[in-house]
């Protein structure tokens, strides 16, 4: 679009096969890249906690092959992949690709759950742990932290509610380096109203995922460059991204 050459097209938010997404990592970044649109994107695959019963329950109607989480053990190869896909994705499409992981907690009692991306960090962090554990640890790893769909959606869904950080906001707003107030289709007003730092993501599982609420950043495509305008949250605006065409909101 004209006038908008400067920003950065952005996705902080995406599933692979190495969690619950459909798509393996390679397939991913040709998805996104081949658009020829896409400047940043970030690989969050989920890590679970211990009893997360969606997960077991995946793992028994794919009799095992899907784990639908990142393990501890395998951690290292994860990270491995990521910047073997990123060297090829900015060596073929001028992409840059961050790693990251999506923490997640879900329990009977809703009012726990927190989903909590954690972008440009080195270690597995796990799942078993206070969230605001969770976010110290994120921010030890000099990592950027991302609250994902914090607020309840207007649509109407069959999902857990992971509202846990937006809750307790006044004790964990200063941990909590960015807000979703864009998830996929979802807005969530919430987060501009209070004046937090804020971002928009497709919360990518399948192909169709790409079409949804994206991110514009103006700054250089490096890591610490967009790291830094995500913190300061100037020169940043929210974006429909529709069939390869993209418009700013």
């Amino acid at each position: 679009m004209p006038g908008y050459e400067p920003f950065l097209l952005c996705d902080f938010h995406i599933h692979t096969r190495w969690s619950d997404g459909r798509l393996t990592l390679r397939e991913v970044v040709d998805l996104y890249g081949e658009t020829g649109q896409f400047d940043v994107i970030a690989i969050t695959d989920q890590i679970l906690m211990k009893k997360d019963l969606l997960a077991r329950l995946g793992r028994v109607a794919t009799l095992g092959r899907r784990n639908f989480g990142l393990r501890e053990e395998t951690f290292d190869d994860y990270l491995g992949e990521i910047r073997s896909e990123a060297s090829r994705a900015l060596r073929k499409y001028g992409m840059l690709v961050i790693p990251g992981a999506e923490v997640t907690q879900n329990s009977f009692r809703a009012k726990q759950n927190s989903h909590v991306i954690a972008l440009g960090i080195k270690q597995y962090i796990s799942a078993d742990q206070p969230a605001i554990d969770v976010l110290r640890e994120i921010r030890r790893q000099d990592g950027l932290s991302i609250a994902c769909h914090p607020h309840h959606r207007t649509t109407r869904r069959v999902e857990i509610s992971t509202c846990y950080l937006w809750d307790h906001r006044q004790e964990l707003s200063d941990l909590v380096d960015v807000w979703e107030a864009a998830n996929r289709d979802d807005l969530f007003s919430v987060t501009s109203l209070k004046q937090y730092p804020y971002v928009a993501n497709s919360d990518f599982h399948k192909p169709k995922h790409l079409y949804s609420w994206k991110t514009l950043l103006k700054c250089d495509k490096t890591w610490p460059a967009v790291k830094r305008a995500l913190r300061s949250n100037v020169d940043i605006a929210l974006t429909l991204f529709r069939n390869g065409a993209w418009g700013a909101s």
